[in-house]
């Protein structure tokens, strides 16, 4: 029927221009070039056209006039949004909303027909409304065009995908519409060739629209308006089928009985029906194939999941149309789509199909072309995909055992383990249908037997042993946890666990081994602590979340459970294992879920009695920490002062500690004997002696035995010897550690006496200087347990003692001393940032496995974790943190994640420190590198690639922000410039400072510098450079330029050339429109060294933020530029060559320079004096600049000229920051007295001799001159020093260039731009 997927020929429902249209494609057919001709019934019962749609209304009756929308005099389109209104409200009942709009459809369907219409197109998000003259006369393809341009383009949001509460059941509605419009449509309406055709067209169209929201809204309404026409169909066919069958009754009876009038009446029935389903089938024909086929591959997800949703409802409810390999391929194919959100639609549509195990035969060949897909989405990395992709095969395992192989359960057995609990809860539920659920016959006689012989016994066993063949996975309460809602009748069947451990094995019975035992104890551990403290373990869960009242009762009726059946079991079983210290420790933990109030209540103080004497004789027979550690919490959890059995513990407590102590004494004054050698025997029994109390000192307050004296005489005796087994240093360290701290517990009680701080913070200093004494010891063990305890103690009795309001425990507080701390510091480095394999610390003869590998690094991990606790807390020094930091590419591996977070939180604290630290650690990995490889080493080798590639890393940690970190950036930079030059070349200045290639690794960090500040960092490196260092290009000097350059880049708006005198305003918002200069001719070597020769003037004092004292050159040095000049946006690179040349060459002529720069410095002065009245003009010159106007001309040399600005303060060495200035700020700052536009002046420019172009420009003619036309007038020399500026000035679209020759006395202008102009007004 409609199984076929390809088209039709006789689908024709769409009019001559109305077409399929590819995904995201143009969604008009002007032409009619792709229009199909239908052909058949379908073509006859075809939209009808245009001039058709004006007579159809109410059997030929009225059309709407010109001026009518929708039958109604209306120009606000109220009318044709009230559909849209009542479904976006929700709250009117929509069947009398439908039959409201099916009586307007019947007095006049062209108006109704419009209305729905605009329905769908105010739910797409539209704000367009199609109007009757638009639906009388417009195809569906240019009314879609028109309704795309009145889409509000600011916005991207459209009714299904906004928020808010008006919105949030919008689409439960619109969908709601859908359907019932189709079911109360779908015995008249639907048939008349009209509606549906119309409206089918009109989806099909918008969903192959490149408007998203047109595609998605009206792919929903064609997918809902499907299922619906499914249902139709579905009534039908149940239709057909009864009328068929009345038919063949009426048929089969005798000619005497039959009524061929009814006859006759069943078989046009029939004829009816089948006709309105072919009717139906082509709806959906047109729907799928115009829709669904080419939206189930959407660019949108959303879209996609629509598609795959609405099909698993098809195949659900009609399957015998639909459930075939045609439309299952679909959903198979999306499985694999990359969007979980589609997969999850995928499985959950399956989930219903295979639920019914009626269609289970119509779907064995889609689960062997797919089951493997499935299975593998079990492994999803969205966990919603993988929880359902389990219950699925869940599904499939109840519908056919056969069908899953052992390698694809075994795949999901393993998911149990999975920290995430629905995913471990989802493959529980399998595990337990898998292996659980059968029972056989022969059991159902033996379902009222309990214990050993209850049915739950095999099921009991079966969990043991595949809790055991599990083998990488050893956490039997994760097991438990993921089995607990399914199997809890089993899980809690105790007294059946308790049998099968008691009790012996029954005729032909195999006993459990003893591995098997264990396996039963933990897991019956772990189901009576999930029972008692209803929760999840630890890693499966977000917290401990509010119990119900429902299971509060339950616990409380589990616990009471637990409590009387192993209050008599539980001796039992510590005297059936007491040897087995696996299974005792486990057993141990027993009590703690124990309701005490049941010993008093329900008489069984002699079963307590006999956990006592059993608890005690394992004390006695054990050294092993796990069981001693478990004793004592089972002590500490019998002794509760608000239960009646509080005594009768407590005395036995007592007395086991006594027996304990005053055995420790003995042993221990005849072990520290002077003259006689302890043996082994007294070592180990002191050593056991000495497990014990520390086991039990963990739990309980021994204060009252006072161990602190007899412990310290054993250490004491072990650092002045040198010889006490590790061991016992080892506990004696942990057991003085818990005398200390139960002594702060007590002394933080208010009613603590001052003597009790003062022998506290006694006990403390001295507990802290042997610790540090057994921080040299020459066993690892011991020098491990003597950190770690330091560490504690060290946090403990930090500053942070007194937060709270414990003002009274000041005395405590204990700073280490720089000592202290460099040895905790070099414990880190020798025994943390260590390679794999020199790591003998615990092996002890141990196999190098992985294991012993995973279990070293997590000690050396936990190490690390408290010392850098130290430096978080400020416990010591943050520059100790250097050590640390510069380890972190090299053991990123390792400790990446602590170093990465102990740096967050040192730069939280104090950001410049934490900057200061940074520097220090790659200041140090450098040191390092030059004792290893000498100064002459090689910059691209590996290991100074690796402190730059440290120093990037360093970079990348401090963010985006440069705002937030600007101070510590800068600090850092001050750092790193100070370390470069600090160490002075002793072969001369002529060589580069031995730390010049720090420089190297600086630069990594110029990115994070404001602009402003980059600047700033330039002038503080200019201070120690000298002038000989500017005019080096060799290899060596790399690192000075290239550093340089990472200060320059970016920054040239606002960063000047300080030595070459040139302002930074050159390269302006205005200077960029200036348009290049053409027909210049190439300069002489010596006038385009001399345009960057720099000028002799002083910083000046109101326009620099930063103020130095001005150098004099020395003659043979002249006035060359330290640096060459930033090229400027429409200027070439000078050339470096043709500088030094000149250089070289004004060098032969010392004297005369000394001479030309005595009279530079004067004539400076009077030019200054004769420009006072220009000067204050230069402010217009400053309002369009982007950034502050900074400006500092400084000389780099050994000699000084006369400080023209005597009393300024020169001499600071500190980066002082330039704070960013906004335009209104910048406006108002003081005029630029280093303006090269302030000093034109018709005064002087009438002085210029040999020029009469220049004097005709000078009067406010515009001269485009070209370099030759300047040329000519030059009557240059050979030693002629000049001094460059740039000039701009707003009303001259170029650039101009002043010289003052010093020895000619001369000013010339040199056009650099297209054109200049000078007036006496400016």
């Amino acid at each position: 029927m409609i199984a076929a997927p390809e088209i039709p020929t006789d689908f024709a429902l769409l009019q001559e221009s109305e077409t399929h249209f590819s995904s995201d494609t143009d969604f008009e057919d002007i032409e009619g070039k792709n229009q199909k001709q239908g052909k058949g019934k379908t073509c006859k019962k075809g939209k009808k056209g245009p001039a058709e749609k004006g007579k159809s209304g109410n059997g030929g009756g009225k059309p709407g006039g010109p001026n009518r929308m929708n039958g109604h005099h209306q120009q606000n389109g109220v009318e044709n949004m009230m559909l849209f209104e009542v479904v976006k409200m929700g709250k009117s009942a929509m069947q009398s909303v439908v039959d409201d709009w099916i009586e307007s459809y019947k007095h006049d369907r062209d108006i109704a027909l419009l209305d729905l219409i605009n329905f769908f197109i105010q739910c797409s998000g539209c704000k367009g409304v199609v109007t009757a003259e638009m639906f009388r006369h417009m195809q569906n393809s240019e009314i879609i065009r028109k309704m795309t341009e009145e889409f509000d383009e600011d916005s991207g949001d459209y009714p299904l995908t906004m928020a808010g509460p008006q919105w949030k059941k919008f689409k439960s509605s619109f969908c709601e519409f859908i359907g019932v419009l189709v079911r109360q449509c779908q015995y008249s309406i639907i048939y008349d060739e009209y509606m549906m055709d119309t409206v089918i067209s009109l989806l099909t169209g918008l969903s192959d629209s490149q408007v998203r929201a047109f595609r998605h809204t009206s792919t929903l309404a064609a997918m809902k308006l499907m299922t619906a026409l499914v249902n139709v169909a579905l009534n039908l066919s149940i239709n057909m089928d009864n009328t068929q069958r009345q038919y063949e009754a009426e048929r089969n009876k005798i000619i005497g009985k039959r009524a061929n009038d009814r006859l006759e009446l069943l078989l046009q029935k029939r004829k009816e029906l089948q006709e309105n389903q072919d009717e139906i089938e082509n709806m959906m024909n047109a729907i799928f194939k115009g829709v669904f086929v080419h939206r189930y591959r959407d660019a949108i997800a959303e879209i996609r999941a629509i598609c795959i949703e609405e099909i698993g409802i098809w195949m659900k409810m009609y399957s015998d149309a639909f459930l075939n390999d045609s439309y299952l391929k679909y959903v198979g194919w999306t499985m694999h789509d990359k969007q979980g959100e589609v997969r999850l639609k995928c499985l959950t549509a399956l989930q219903g199909l295979y639920y019914n195990k009626e269609l289970n035969s119509k779907l064995e060949l889609f689960t062997s072309r797919f089951k493997d897909r499935i299975v593998s989405m079990t492994l999803d990395k969205e966990y919603d995909v993988a929880v359902q992709a389990i219950k699925l095969l869940t599904l499939v395992l109840q519908s056919s055992e056969e069908v899953l192989t052992a390698e694809d359960c075994e795949n999901v057995y393993h998911l149990v383990y999975s920290a995430h609990r629905p995913v471990a809860v989802a493959a529980g539920e399998f595990l337990y249908k898998k292996l659980f659920s059968r029972r056989d016959p022969e059991e159902d006689g033996i379902l009222k037997r309990r214990g050993r012989q209850s049915p739950n016994a095999n099921l009991v066993k079966t969990l043991v042993f595949f809790f055991l063949e599990s083998e990488l996975h050893e956490h039997a309460a994760y097991l438990v946890d993921s089995m607990w809602d399914c199997a809890t009748d089993l899980l809690k069947d105790w007294e059946c666990m308790n049998s099968l451990l008691l009790e012996e094995p029954l005729n032909g019975e195999e006993p459990l081994t003893d591995r098997q035992e264990s396996a039963l104890i933990e897991i019956m551990l772990c189901t009576i602590r999930q029972a008692a403290e209803c929760h999840p373990p630890v890693g499966r869960g977000t917290g401990k979340r509010v119990l119900t009242a429902k299971e509060k009762k339950t616990q409380l009726d589990d616990r009471t459970k637990i409590t009387e059946l192993f209050a008599v079991a539980l001796p039992q079983l510590l005297a059936k294992y007491s040897v087995d210290a696996e299974k005792v420790t486990n057993l141990l933990q027993l009590p703690q879920y124990f309701d005490l109030e049941i010993y008093t209540t329900g008489r069984l103080e002699k079963h307590l009695d006999a956990l006592l004497r059993q608890i005690r004789d394992i004390v006695e027979k054990h050294t092993d920490i796990d069981v001693l550690e478990a004793c004592s919490k089972t002590y500490h959890a019998l002794c509760n002062e608000e239960f009646t059995i509080f005594n009768r513990v407590d005395i036995a407590r007592s007395q086991l500690i006594d027996e304990l102590a005053d055995k420790f004494n003995r042993l221990l004054e005849d072990f520290l004997q002077e003259g006689e050698e302890p043996d082994e025997d007294d070592a180990y029994q002191v050593l056991s002696t000495l497990k014990r109390i520390t086991a039990f000192h963990n739990a309980h307050d021994l204060s009252r035995w006072d161990l602190f004296g007899c412990n310290y005489k054993l250490l004491k005796t072990g650092i002045e010897n040198g010889d006490m087994p590790e061991q016992i240093v080892i506990h004696a360290l942990q057991c003085t550690h818990y005398v200390i701290l139960w002594q702060l517990a007590k002394v933080s009680e208010s009613s603590s006496t001052k003597e009790d701080l003062l022998r506290l913070k006694k006990q403390m200093r001295v507990f802290c200087q042997i610790c540090q004494h057994y921080l040299t010891n020459v066993n690892t063990a011991v020098k491990e347990q003597a950190f770690t305890i330091l560490c504690d103690v060290l946090m403990i009795f930090s500053h942070q003692i007194m937060t709270g309001g414990r003002d009274m425990l000041e005395p405590l507080v204990y700073t280490p001393d720089s000592s202290l701390q460099s040895e905790l510091l070099s414990f880190i480095l020798d025994h943390v940032f260590i390679d794999q394999d020199d790591d003998n610390n615990s092996a002890d003869g141990q196999q190098d496995d992985e294991a012993s590998k995973i279990e070293a690094l997590h000690k050396r991990r936990n190490l690390l974790a408290a010392f850098c606790k130290l430096i978080v807390y400020t416990v010591v020094e943050m520059n100790t943190a250097a050590d640390i930091f510069k380890q972190y590419m090299k053991y990123y591996n390792d400790y990446g994640d602590i170093i990465k977070e102990t740096m967050s939180k040192t730069r939280q604290i104090d950001k410049i420190q934490c900057a200061k630290t940074l520097i220090l650690s790659l200041q140090q990995l450098f040191n390092e590198m030059i004792q290893e490889n000498g100064y002459n080493f090689d910059r691209s080798s590996p290991a100074f690639s690796g402190i730059k590639e440290l120093a990037r890393r360093f970079a990348l940690t401090f963010g985006l922000d440069q705002l937030k970190t600007r101070e510590a950036i800068a600090m850092l930079h001050k750092d790193g410039i100070e370390f470069a030059f600090k160490e002075p070349n002793p072969q001369g200045e002529s060589h580069p400072p031995l730390n010049l290639a720090f420089l190297d690794i600086l630069s990594e960090f110029s990115s994070k510098l404001l602009r402003q500040d980059k600047r700033t960092v330039y002038v503080y490196l200019e201070k120690f450079m000298t002038f000989q260092m500017s005019l080096r290009r060799e290899d060596v000097w790399l690192p000075l330029m290239s550093y340089r350059n990472s200060l320059l880049a970016g920054g040239d708006d606002d960063t000047m050339s300080v030595i070459s005198g040139i302002s930074s305003r050159g390269s302006t918002v205005r200077n960029k429109k200036t348009k290049p200069a053409t027909g210049k001719r190439k300069v002489p070597e010596a006038e385009e060294s001399s345009s960057s020769t720099p000028v002799m003037m002083q910083t000046p004092q109101l326009t620099s933020t930063i103020m130095r004292e001005p150098k004099r050159l020395r003659p043979e040095e002249g006035y060359m530029g330290v640096y060459p000049m930033q090229p400027e946006h429409h200027q070439a690179p000078l050339d470096y060559n043709t500088q030094v040349t000149w250089m070289l060459a004004q060098r032969q002529q010392e004297e005369a320079a000394r001479q030309q720069q005595e009279r530079a410095a004067m004539n400076y002065v009077k030019l200054r004096t004769n420009l006072q009245h220009a000067i204050r003009r230069g402010t217009s010159l400053m309002e369009d600049d982007e950034e502050p106007i900074v400006e500092d001309v400084m000389m780099s040399s050994e000699g000084r000229i006369e400080d023209l600005n005597e009393g300024m303060d020169f001499d600071t060495m500190d980066i002082d920051l330039p704070p960013s200035k906004n335009r209104r700020e910048r406006t108002e700052l003081k005029p630029d007295f280093f303006d090269p536009a302030s000093i034109m002046d018709e005064s002087l420019v009438q002085n210029y001799t040999g020029n009469n172009k220049l004097q005709q420009a000078s009067r406010g003619q515009c001269n485009k001159a070209s370099w030759e036309s300047w040329t000519e007038c030059w009557n240059l020399e050979d030693d002629c020093v000049f001094f460059t500026v740039l000039l701009q000035h707003e009303l001259v679209m170029g650039e101009r260039s002043l010289k003052y020759c010093f020895k000619c006395k001369s000013i010339y202008f040199v056009p650099v731009g297209l054109c200049f102009i000078t007036t006496e007004s400016d």
